[in-house]
């Protein structure tokens, strides 16, 4: 019974939980070319520059950052996690990021608040509106000082969170970039209404955080071993350690479904794409050909609403949580290079 339990646990936390937020029509199909190719085998071999990890004070909240910072940085870029919005399962990314813009540009990583490894607010719960003014917050009290322009990535719900913070920081932005985005609910998603359902109720929420918490019992062995046998063999070792370091706490899960509960609200009413269309050259979204938190039909709105935005899709199978291979990160990163260094140059 306790071997299925785990089973249906992980299996829960794999395919429902992990990533919530797993021309006049300028849409097109990114494929990596034989350079490209080159390239990727490259970096995949090649020792990254470590990202440094420090806790920083935002507005009270202890919140975890990952960052590289360069000699002589032309940008800054910001990178806005989805939900869970655990940094560790993005380290790949900003190391790859960073080596493929070739030391023009810093990167930083924030999580989000309460998503930690430690139970730094006791327990308390943050939603969406929240999470967002936690991210302007940090522009606001970390980057005051900064005046090379800003680039805002926001994975899912963090390519809304992203749009937010550009909104309310429109001077200091200088480009977004919404990878797998989650801007508007699929109501003929199942996954979605079974997410639902559990986040809107604190019985199942507390029950469901409650059973993946217990994984954090086990040995570390153990619990590695379970994460890496459901979740896939695949999976770096930095996405492993995310699991296995902050999912299996209680006030983390809590807070990813309090979270996804405030996100289904949001996005129960109709899009306004009024702020992108103004400024449509200053974004770019990248789609999966299977994403039921980013579905085609969300690109086809945004054509629609945008005509000219910059659009792009994934094919390759990276899917919705790119971030947990090291291959998904290195192709998503240089697919992300390729459009700064665009923006960069023109």
């Amino acid at each position: 019974m306790f071997v299925g339990l785990v089973s249906y646990t992980a299996g829960t936390l794999s395919h429902s939980l992990l990533f919530l937020c797993s021309t006049s029509r300028r849409k097109f199909s990114v494929k990596c070319s034989s350079k490209d190719m080159g390239v990727e085998t490259n970096l995949l071999a090649k020792a990254k520059k470590p990202a440094d990890f420090r806790l920083c004070n935002v507005s009270s909240y202890t919140t975890e950052i990952l960052e590289i910072q360069a000699d002589a940085p032309s940008l800054h870029v910001l990178f806005v996690p989805g939900n869970p919005g655990v940094i560790l399962f993005y380290k790949d990314f900003v190391e790859y990021l960073f080596e493929l813009l070739g030391g023009i540009a810093s990167v930083t990583a924030i999580g989000h608040v309460s998503q930690t490894k430690k139970n730094w607010e006791h327990g308390r719960l943050f939603s969406l509106q929240e999470q967002i003014d936690h991210k302007v917050d940090f522009i606001r009290e970390e980057l005051k000082n900064t005046e090379i322009p800003i680039v805002l990535i926001g994975h899912s719900i963090g390519s809304h969170i992203s749009i937010e913070m550009f909104k309310r920081s429109p001077d200091k932005v200088k480009y977004c970039i919404g990878l797998y985005p989650f801007l508007t609910l699929n109501r003929h998603s199942e996954k979605q209404i079974v997410i639902g359902k559990i986040a809107e109720s604190r019985i199942l929420s507390a029950a469901l955080s409650y059973l993946i918490a217990s994984l954090g019992l086990l040995p570390a062995r153990a619990l590695r071993f379970i994460v890496r046998k459901f979740l896939g063999q695949s999976w770096s070792a930095n996405a492993v350690d995310a699991v296995c370091s902050h999912l299996s706490q209680y006030h983390t899960m809590r807070n990813v479904l309090y979270m996804a509960m405030t996100e289904f609200s949001e996005f129960s009413e109709a899009s306004d794409w009024t702020f992108i269309r103004e400024r449509k050259a200053q974004f770019a979204f990248l789609f999966g050909d299977d994403d039921h938190w980013a579905p085609l039909q969300v690109l086809e709105e945004i054509s629609e609403q945008v005509p000219g935005i910059v659009t792009a899709i994934e094919r390759e199978n990276h899917t919705h949580s790119f971030c947990c291979t090291e291959a998904g990160s290195l192709w998503v990163a240089q697919h992300v290079a390729n459009l700064i260094k665009n923006q960069t140059y023109k």
